[in-house]
């Protein structure tokens, strides 16, 4: 007896319904890998832009860097530095430096000491005593706040504690250490005799 075959052929509607289904499993891949590159792309973006921020300092000193001789009225001479004073701006294209959470720390031969701010807003000169540090002037800064913008430019009073003794011939640095970025290190040395006023080189 002759078997007969039972099976039907492949019609044109089951084959379009097979092929949409390929391209529409094609297509939703195909979305999650275009996905996925974005993300990651865009992730490696913000890590450089991070890396870059984190690795440059926004903070630059502008002009000259002063101390100011501790008078003795016994010797009638001026012994060691008891103030140092210099103004910052912010680099070409920096981002903004907020002040208030910017750390300095004062660094001698023999001593590490992290000076204290004297207040979140502009101090006077006889605020800032020793072991502290605080922004006395401001130019082209319309508010009271310690966020260094664009233009803007910040005279600094910082004041050694007194154990640091900065006399003649010392090497010194003060490293400005800001919330986001790389700090800035000012590194200077004591003039041979010291004056009521020093330009420190």
């Amino acid at each position: 007896m002759k078997r007969m075959n039972t099976e039907e052929g492949f019609t044109g509607l089951e084959a379009a319904i097979v092929l949409i289904a390929f391209v529409v499993v094609a297509a939703v891949f195909s979305y999650v890998v275009l996905g996925a590159g974005f993300f990651t792309t865009q992730k490696a973006q913000e890590v450089v832009y991070t890396s870059v921020d984190q690795a440059s300092s926004s903070v630059e000193i502008l002009g000259q860097v002063y101390g100011y001789g501790t008078y003795n009225s016994g010797t009638k001479s001026y012994d060691n530095i008891g103030k140092i004073q210099f103004k910052v701006g912010l680099t070409a294209g920096g981002s903004p430096v907020d002040f208030s959470k910017t750390s300095l720390t004062f660094v001698t031969d023999t001593n590490v000491s992290r000076l204290q701010l004297a207040d979140e807003k502009r101090v006077d000169e006889d605020e800032v005593t020793s072991g502290k540090w605080g922004v006395i002037k401001v130019f082209n800064a319309p508010g009271e706040d310690l966020l260094l913008e664009n233009q803007e430019q910040f005279v600094i009073l910082a004041s050694p504690v007194a154990s640091d003794n900065v006399t003649a011939n010392q090497n010194f640095h003060i490293e400005i250490r800001p919330s986001v970025g790389a700090s800035y290190s000012i590194n200077r040395k004591v003039t041979p005799s010291i004056q009521a006023v020093n330009v420190l080189n």
